[in-house]
């Protein structure tokens, strides 16, 4: 898989030019290689190796492996199997948590936020997990799995990633998956609402994963509704976050200024294709929290806080067109309306959340 893109922020007047690499310019944003399929009659393997064009690096991106079989328990059928992956979410089938939801591609060039929930790609390619799940008669689908630190026999799940600044976790981390699902109108509309949750214990310092460890609990809920035929195609996600934080290492050491914070985040979209080539997207985001000037300000222009609040929102607008089916085009426009806690001068330095705004242009072809 091959990526180019262009990113055109807004503004970058008065702003360090490391904050905006490669602003306006086509980049090689990803090149994959992937090994994805069955590997024997109830084994297969979704496995993915990345080269970021940007940073100039590759390492190993999802995994998920897979054991899979059924059995018929009276008039009903129950899919069974376990799961070993290396990314909290990856697993799951639908498009409404972390790992799979949208937006689908983004810059890796735009400024982000400071503030994301742990299971918001916070363990990605850092971890190594042994899951089971199981769907019951198309209808209820449940998952349970632990996840623990990808060192040593387990490091190959991490494999060219930057052992500097991977997480590493206090013991095993529980993560756990319920979804109530339902299909109807001869297969073209489905709709579910689920919940997904991860307790997992953090070391502040992954150079130092000695004494106090961060406690975060994260807790999710999903819903989604589809309409699919040959030439329509609609769907609807939502996906809302809310984690709790215990930060008794990161508060001890003075990186963060309470000993415990809050976190919520709610993502939204809806999507309409026409004949399998034609999309348009709108979605919007919103990150609340508790206000932690050590933990989200980095003091700095365009990356800091002036309030010290996670607060930020905005929608997402995307237009994409397939002219084939191994080729996408998409066109993708970000307006934040409150960036790093505020609207005007959310850094202290006079930026504006505005001034974050993005266009981004994208190719995405599969070979």
């Amino acid at each position: 898989m091959l990526q180019l893109s262009a990113t055109d922020t807004r503004s970058t007047a008065g702003a360090d030019p490391s904050n905006f690499p490669r602003n306006d310019r086509v980049v090689l944003q990803q090149l994959s290689l992937f090994y994805a399929g069955r590997i024997s009659e109830h084994v297969g393997a979704f496995t993915q190796w990345t080269y970021d064009g940007v940073a100039h690096h590759s390492s190993i991106d999802n995994v998920d492996l897979r054991y899979a079989d059924h059995r018929k328990l009276g008039a009903t059928d129950l899919a069974y199997g376990l799961t070993v992956n290396n990314n909290p979410t990856v697993s799951d089938i639908y498009n409404t948590t972390p790992a799979w939801g949208f937006p689908f591609a983004s810059s890796s060039v735009a400024v982000a936020p400071n503030a994301a929930a742990l299971i918001d790609g916070g363990l990605g390619q850092q971890v190594a997990g042994l899951g089971a799940y199981t769907l019951w008669n198309e209808t209820l689908y449940a998952e349970v799995a632990a996840y623990r630190t990808a060192d040593k026999a387990f490091s190959i799940f991490r494999a060219g990633t930057d052992k500097t600044s991977d997480a590493v976790l206090g013991g095993s981390a529980p993560y756990w998956r319920l979804a109530l699902q339902h299909v109807w109108g001869e297969g073209k509309h489905s709709a579910m609402i689920g919940t997904y949750g991860l307790n997992a214990r953090k070391f502040p310092d992954s150079l130092d994963p000695t004494g106090p460890t961060d406690r975060y609990r994260d807790l999710g809920i999903d819903a989604q509704y589809q309409y699919i035929t040959d030439r329509h195609r609609f769907s609807t996600q939502l996906n809302w976050i809310k984690e709790t934080q215990d930060l008794d290492a990161t508060f001890g050491a003075g990186a963060a200024s309470n000993p415990s914070d809050r976190l919520r985040a709610l993502k939204g979209k809806v999507t309409y294709y026409y004949d399998q080539q034609y999309g348009a997207t709108l979605a919007y985001f919103r990150t609340t929290g508790d206000a932690d000037d050590a933990l989200y300000n980095t003091g700095e222009a365009v990356t800091g806080s002036a309030t010290g609040s996670p607060k930020t929102s905005g929608y997402i607008a995307e237009l994409d067109w397939l002219p084939r089916r191994d080729v996408r085009l998409l066109l993708q426009y970000t307006a934040y309306r409150e960036f790093n806690g505020s609207r005007t001068n959310y850094d202290g330095f006079g930026r504006n959340a505005r001034d974050n705004n993005t266009l981004f242009l994208m190719g995405w072809i599969m070979f």
